[in-house]
């Protein structure tokens, strides 16, 4: 998902503050019949001899083994992990049996056979780790490396498509606790709000605070297996009217306004926080339970919208410009694009565009600005409404099909919204305000999903006609 950004810093961090404890578990149970082979550590586990202390410290085992290995190492313990697979003849056999059923009872009890065959040992390998302190943490971590390595990899593929099918059943939404994060909370917490931060980096403790005054609010998913380990949390500031910069936004001189005074919430940053739970959506369930939370609070709200980056709008546009595409001026842009870039009038005008937006000063020039404000707002609501990517009924930026998914509708695009050099590398300084309508966002969702229909103001769609 786009504005929602992974932070990866924390992994070996994480797997290793408990590391001591798990050595110590394991401890417990090393003794002769220990062996150092990892697969027939796992054989072991899956064996479940002894009582269920002993099969907690024989999980704790691999783990720290696990830990302990360096990069080759962990790779050996996944494809071994992976090799615990579904029993090819028993499979055979049960769908043997499956074909020769006759009668509707005989055929259900036969795919139950044949579901219980098709189930890799490896799950309940998997499963065993949840047992460990800090299990849980510890498979969301273990998916998050795996995901790199699996690519090209059939069995590393396999295993990482089961464990994506048991985190998403264990981190269903329904199991997830919405909690609000302010400057009272623990300061491991507001640490690692600071590590987690991707879409606009935190700089220092008063750059959080600000984030965190009585006029702004943050709330994240916590799973119970994982209290002190946020999975998502959205940045909101409780403002008056559509935010169109994100510097005026995070201004820490900016005065501190009556949350009750505040007509609109701009949630400015969502960000993911564990790699390894790429794939299980839960961000858009994120957003509707902080609107109905903040609806409740403040009965002033009337609008609740984002201020969200373009990271693809720029690398589109340069796409467009090497292509030398025919038609993405218009006549008139074209002419004043080669006039002030002081260009002879036989330059293609993809050039002329590239070389004023290669000048590192253009917003600050009158002339260039005025140039290309009108263009580059064009050009953008083009991006977003009409360009798609493999699947031309999917939005092409990233950011965009989150939200659009989601049930909003494009609101506006903001010139210069964004003039960080982030900002301006990845979107020109352009920004979106994407709209909730809570009393519609259901129909949004339905349009774009099913037909791929993107919600828009008309503001935005008369950008399209310029």
């Amino acid at each position: 998902m786009p504005d929602i950004i992974p932070n990866e810093g924390l992994l070996d961090r994480a797997l290793r503050r408990v590391s001591s404890l798990w050595r110590d578990m394991a401890e417990r149970v090393s003794g002769p019949e220990e062996s150092s082979d990892l697969a027939e550590q796992m054989r072991v586990c899956l064996a479940a001899r002894g009582g269920e202390v002993s099969a907690r410290a024989r999980a704790a085992n691999l783990a720290q083994a696990y830990v302990a290995a360096d990069a080759g190492g962990r790779r050996a313990f996944l494809r071994t992990l992976a090799s615990f697979d579904s029993d090819p003849e028993a499979v055979a056999r049960a769908a043997d049996a499956l074909g020769a059923a006759r009668d509707p009872e005989s055929a259900a009890a036969a795919k139950v056979r044949l579901r219980r065959a098709l189930e890799p040992p490896r799950l309940r390998l998997l499963t065993q780790f949840t047992t460990i302190p800090d299990g849980m943490k510890f498979l969301v971590d273990l998916r998050g490396e795996l995901l790199q390595l699996a690519d090209g990899d059939g069995m590393l593929a396999a295993l990482e498509a089961d464990m994506k099918g048991l985190l998403a059943n264990w981190f269903d939404v329904g199991f997830l606790e919405l909690r609000r994060i302010d400057w009272s909370s623990p300061a491991a917490l507001l640490e690692k709000l600071v590590d987690y931060e991707a879409v606009h980096r935190i700089r220092t403790w008063r750059d959080l605070k600000n984030r965190l005054d009585s006029d702004r609010r943050c709330y994240a998913f916590f799973h119970p297996r994982m209290p002190e380990e946020p999975l998502i949390f959205v940045e909101v500031a409780l403002v008056q009217g559509l935010s169109d910069s994100v510097q005026r936004l995070l201004d820490q001189k900016a005065p501190v306004l009556d949350p009750k005074a505040a007509d609109t919430a701009i949630f400015y940053s969502i960000n993911n926080c564990q790699r390894g739970l790429d794939g299980i959506a839960f961000g858009n369930f994120l957003i509707k339970r902080v609107v109905e939370t903040l609806s409740g609070e403040l009965r002033g709200l009337k609008h609740f919208a984002t201020l969200s980056p373009i990271p693809g709008f720029a690398r589109w546009l340069a796409e467009r410009e090497q292509a030398a595409e025919d038609g993405l001026l218009q006549e008139g842009e074209a002419m004043a694009l080669r006039k002030a870039a002081a260009v002879p009038p036989a330059t293609h005008p993809t050039a002329a565009l590239a070389l004023l937006m290669a000048r590192r000063n253009w917003p600050r020039e009158p002339l260039l600005n005025a140039t290309l404000e009108p263009i580059l707002l064009r050009l953008c609501a083009r991006y977003l409404l009409s360009e798609g990517g493999r699947n031309p009924k999917r939005a092409r930026d990233p950011v965009g099909h989150f939200h659009l998914s989601n049930g909003a509708r494009v609101e506006r695009i903001n010139w210069l919204a964004d003039t960080s050099a982030k900002g301006m590398a990845e979107s020109a300084g352009l920004m979106v305000n994407y709209l909730y309508d809570p009393g519609k966002i259901e129909d949004h969702h339905e349009a774009y999903a099913g037909e791929g229909k993107r919600a828009a103001s008309a503001m935005v769609r008369k950008l399209l006609k310029a």
